[in-house]
């Protein structure tokens, strides 16, 4: 059904009535764009053809309704992409954090609620309002929830652009903050494009300990610590394990030392703050979880997803890479005949870190 508003005058005021809906849902910044994104599917088509998204299969299956908006949901014309800050304010440090080789780092995102559950909730809420004033209208509501190449739209609807770790960022804002968008059948006016001002800096490129970002703007998924530690399903390889350190779910070093991030606002929204105290908390603490604590513990958290194996595969992992003590010896030992394989060979490796200890 075509949308009440259908003058040009109608459609802007309807869009900054949205970007209004969208900051008092805690959105920080509204943007809309088209849906061509020719240059982005030469990307991506040229990334998959090197085989770079390593066993993420459904980024080919999906092949270019990733980047033709209009052909994942039929009618398309405008993508509204919203961003919403989730840097924890209140979490430990985290530089200094990667430095306590006893302790576990995860992600600044996935310590508090699951963001996907978070933004499409406010998603859907946001349709609401722009129903109510609008007529009913076509939309769907994303978030890193279906073959969409928000970074791209995002770019497109002036919210930032693509820095050469292919994270998007935002002069006034960094990098911490989660994408959404709706795509909508409302024939709504554009923003411009943001520039990018990444210039001679390649600091993420200098600190990614696996070299995961080969060249400006391009990642190897299959070098990258977040898809290794929760994407990859099976054996991390042997010669990415040192580099690992103490990550044991996702990596954040490219925005860690990213100057823009200078720029972050930490986050208002409760259900970002650290659940469990796991922005700072042991390994051995975490590698003596039953999986029933594991279950609990990350119910309603991006950390569910892993998978109570592989994450005692990523620690043992970073065990291995702790300072060796007794402790870390005798906890590794107690998993040595653990029922899964993948598990069982990540120990052995761990425990042939320590094989010197006294």
């Amino acid at each position: 059904m075509q949308p009440q508003a259908t003058d040009i005058r109608d459609l802007n005021a309807l869009a900054e009535r949205i970007r209004g809906w969208a900051r008092a849902l805690g959105f920080q910044q509204t943007g809309i764009s088209g849906v061509q994104l020719p240059q982005d599917e030469r990307h991506l088509l040229e990334w998959l053809r090197q085989q770079r998204h390593g066993e993420m299969h459904y980024m080919q299956h999906h092949g270019t309704r990733r980047s033709r908006p209009s052909a994942l949901v039929p009618g398309t014309l405008r993508v509204i992409s919203v961003r919403m800050d989730y840097w924890p304010e209140d979490a430990a440090d985290a530089q200094a954090l990667l430095e306590e080789k006893h302790r576990a780092y995860i992600a600044r995102y996935a310590l508090g609620r699951d963001y996907h559950k978070v933004l499409r909730g406010r998603l859907q809420e946001l349709a609401a309002s722009i129903e109510q004033e609008a007529g009913k209208f076509g939309y769907r509501a994303f978030t890193d929830s279906a073959p969409v190449l928000e970074k791209a739209l995002a770019r497109n609807a002036g919210l930032g652009w693509i820095g050469k770790h292919t994270n998007l960022i935002n002069k006034d804002a960094g990098s911490w903050f989660f994408l959404g968008e709706l795509f909508t059948d409302l024939p709504l006016p554009v923003d411009a494009p943001a520039d990018n001002h990444c210039g001679s800096c390649h600091a993420c490129m200098d600190v990614c300990p696996t070299q995961a970002i080969v060249a400006p703007y391009q990642l190897d998924a299959r070098r990258c610590i977040a898809y290794l530690t929760i994407e990859h399903q099976g054996a991390i390889p042997v010669e990415f394990r040192k580099a690992i350190g103490n990550r044991v779910f996702g990596c954040d070093d490219c925005q860690l030392f990213c100057p823009w991030n200078k720029f972050a606002k930490p986050t208002d929204e409760k259900d970002f703050k650290p659940r469990h105290g796991l922005d700072d908390a042991a390994l051995l603490e975490l590698f003596n979880w039953t999986e029933e604590e594991f279950l609990e513990r990350t119910k309603g958290s991006a950390l569910r997803r892993v998978g109570y194996e592989c994450w005692l595969r990523n620690i043992a992992v970073a065990l291995g890479n702790a300072p060796t003590s007794s402790e870390t010896v005798a906890s590794l030992q107690m998993r040595a005949d653990h029922p899964s394989e993948l598990v069982r060979e990540h120990v052995i490796w761990a425990l042939n870190q320590h094989k010197n200890i006294d």
